[in-house]
């Protein structure tokens, strides 16, 4: 697929093995892969935010969420692009999905995302970003920011390829690996880590809005 000659070349091959990735086989595992300065910024906007800035984490939308430890035990807070980094990002998300309707013809059209803490033993078991005909959420994207982080630390994300599928494959998180899969499609979980885990999840959803009612980000 071709690449555009407005972006940098690093963002460029990114995004292109990402939409080969997505067209081929609907997920797309690329290591040490978002530019470096911005992986090395968001650390640091990770580093000074207060542990009360983030909330537990629950399942569900609107009036149905919900918190269950049983299912999930981390805790998030949402990018809203407040900060410096956090505005880089969000501008980073929206170059990417901005190619991805271009090359794919997705019709992506808004962004949400947060940062995600797993703490030693957390985990969230196997569930899907979207079912079928429920959600409007079409791409989910998560982005590792582990420094350093070993095999053994564990914390891997498992992406099962379908509901039949009971192996999986893992993904190690460390600093910078960039994962996308489309949310209706691919099963996953995250395994418990020996240490502190952070990561940005986020999904690409399509427009519900009616004229009695916008569709908001989340």
């Amino acid at each position: 697929m071709a690449t555009t000659n407005t972006m940098s070349p690093e963002n460029s091959l990114l995004f292109d093995n990402i939409a080969n990735d997505l067209s081929k086989k609907g997920y797309s595992v690329n290591y040490n892969a978002l530019p470096q300065q911005l992986s090395l910024e968001l650390l640091d906007q990770l580093h000074v935010m207060s542990r009360k800035e983030f909330d537990a984490a629950g399942i569900g939308r609107q009036q149905d969420h919900m918190v269950d430890n049983s299912v999930r035990t981390d805790e998030i807070c949402w990018i809203d692009g407040s900060s410096d980094a956090g505005e880089k990002w969000l501008a980073w998300s929206s170059e990417l999905r901005e190619y991805l309707n271009s090359q794919l013809f997705l019709g992506l059209f808004s962004f949400e995302s947060h940062f995600a803490h797993y703490g030693p033993g957390d985990f969230y078991k196997r569930h899907l970003d979207a079912f079928k005909g429920q959600s409007n959420r079409v791409l989910s994207i998560v982005v590792y920011l582990n420094v350093d982080w070993q095999p053994e630390d564990g914390g891997e994300l498992v992406l099962y390829k379908d509901e039949e599928d009971a192996e999986g494959f893992k993904v190690n998180p460390s600093l910078g690996t960039v994962v996308a899969f489309l949310s209706e499609q691919f099963p996953h979980e995250v395994l418990p880590a020996a240490h502190d885990r952070y990561s940005i999840a986020g999904w690409y959803r399509l427009n519900t809005s009616q004229p009695d009612r916008v569709d908001p980000p989340r």
